[in-house]
């Protein structure tokens, strides 16, 4: 046992690293992007309006959503990034390093064409004036309708079958295993779309309080970590589900009863 765990030191501790930087980076953005819209507003940084953006905002809005991803999505793959090492050096993998970090820019592109629909979202919503320059919902029905759609797809059979193949991360290897670089990018990506079907609904969430409110990312970032990681992930998402669902009827009904 000992041996293989200094294989997968020796052999990937270089790629573990890199990914490592690039998650702490990418929070160094966010941290960034979320004090400069409070201390400059959002027109100096991103959008100068609430409609007819320009090719550069939307990618800097994509870009901003990618980074996003990868900062909330990586914690999570981490014991599968940690199986796939274990499985690779009992192989005897070739080139370890590559192999990992194949997997992880196919788990990761997943969620980068995420943002490209997120993205598209947020300019359509800007444009039905929905959500503000700072990237929150200006709609109580808005915000009330995505919490009570995250809510119920807490309980649907697609999260749970999706969650339950992000649980298992050798489960999903031995089962979907390919060998070299390009294999590996593939159960990355395939890892990716069950890891989208789990927390799509909850990634729509940013939308209620904020797309660059830090502490709601930080808050649904804990909430997919938890689901996948905690001890007691059996009536977690159940739990978050009925949290959700009890607040977004909340907020409908406070509009209901606004508008009578």
């Amino acid at each position: 046992m000992s041996s293989h765990r200094s294989i997968i030191t020796i052999g990937n501790a270089w790629a573990l690293a890199m990914l490592a930087c690039g998650l702490a980076l990418a929070w160094a953005y966010l941290g960034w992007m979320a004090w400069g819209m409070v201390r400059t507003g959002a027109s100096v940084l991103l959008m100068p309006a609430m409609t007819d953006w320009g090719p550069v905002d939307l990618v800097l809005v994509w870009l901003m959503w990618s980074v996003m991803m990868v900062a909330m999505m990586l914690p999570s793959a981490g014991p599968m990034l940690l199986a796939f090492s274990a499985i690779g050096a009992r192989l005897a993998s070739p080139r370890p390093r590559v192999h990992l970090l194949a997997f992880a820019a196919g788990y990761l592109g997943t969620w980068v064409c995420f943002s490209l629909a997120a993205t598209l979202l947020q300019w359509l919503l800007l444009r039905l004036r929905l959500v503000s320059p700072m990237m929150q919902s200006t709609s109580v029905w808005l915000a009330g309708a995505l919490l009570c759609i995250a809510g119920i797809y807490q309980f649907t059979h697609w999260k749970a079958s999706c969650l339950r193949l992000c649980r298992t991360p050798m489960a999903y290897l031995v089962r979907h295993w390919r060998p070299g670089t390009r294999g590996a990018f593939r159960m990355g990506l395939r890892h990716g779309v069950f890891c989208l079907g789990c927390c799509w609904a909850l990634m729509c969430l940013l939308f209620v309080l904020g797309v660059m409110n830090l502490w709601w990312v930080v808050a649904l970032t804990l909430v997919v970590l938890a689901e996948k990681a905690s001890p007691l992930q059996r009536w977690l998402p159940a739990a978050f589900g009925a949290v959700l669902l009890a607040w977004g009827t909340w907020m409908i009904a406070r509009a209901a009863a606004g508008a009578a």
